[in-house]
């Protein structure tokens, strides 16, 4: 199973999703991979299109290995097992979520150009793949607080053990293709380049356009 872009991936999710009562649905792509896939479901629910940003916390020497996340506003959240493991604990961490904390930041006073309204509606957090879940866990926290009606986690394909845990933290998780050989979000796709804060705010541009 490939999709060929982030695009194509969308649409696939749309279809898992189609079947669904919506009401007054709010799409949040996860910046940046994850608009262009939100951009494709937004549009085929007749739902506005809007960002979550959600930054990684990286072990230290190997930023890739995700072991926290932190919101512009939430409280960050860890993985407390991985922190055992490395030996570490959140107070090591802080220089590293305070410079996420600020890009994370940056990124939302870019995209928007004010506050979303969460409360009372069916809120998608939508990214382009689940691999441990650290960001999309971190998002969804941030968006329970704003009350939203009903609050669901959609990803085209993940990891089958992320999928799982995530649904402590979403009222729905739709994955198409929960997969237990899960290595990497980019394997699953035929063109995976790095979507750029120009493609995220133009897609946002042509989606309030329409």
């Amino acid at each position: 199973m490939r999709f060929a872009d982030r695009f194509d991936a969308g649409r696939v999710l749309a279809r898992a999703l189609a079947d669904e009562s919506w009401t007054d649905p709010l799409v949040l792509g996860l910046a940046r991979g994850g608009v262009p896939v939100a951009f494709e479901v937004a549009s085929a629910l007749g739902g506005e299109l809007d960002v979550a940003v959600a930054r990684k916390i990286g072990a230290p020497g190997h930023p890739e290995y995700g072991i926290g996340a932190v919101t512009a506003n939430g409280e960050p959240i860890f993985d407390d097992e991985a922190l055992r493991v490395l030996g570490l604990t959140r107070e090591d961490l802080t220089e590293t979520c305070e410079a996420e904390r600020r890009e994370a930041r940056r990124r939302l006073e870019l995209y928007r150009d004010g506050p979303v309204r969460l409360e009372g509606r069916d809120v998608l957090v939508v990214d382009d793949g689940l691999a441990t879940g650290v960001t999309a866990r971190a998002a969804l926290r941030e968006a329970r607080g704003q009350d939203p009606r009903r609050l669901v986690l959609a990803v085209p394909v993940g990891a089958a053990d992320s999928v799982r845990a995530l649904r402590a933290d979403a009222d729905l998780v739709v994955c198409p293709h929960p997969r237990t050989d899960f290595r990497a979000v980019g394997r699953f796709y035929g063109h995976f380049d790095q979507t750029t804060d120009d493609q995220v705010v133009e897609l946002l541009r042509r989606q309030t356009a329409r």
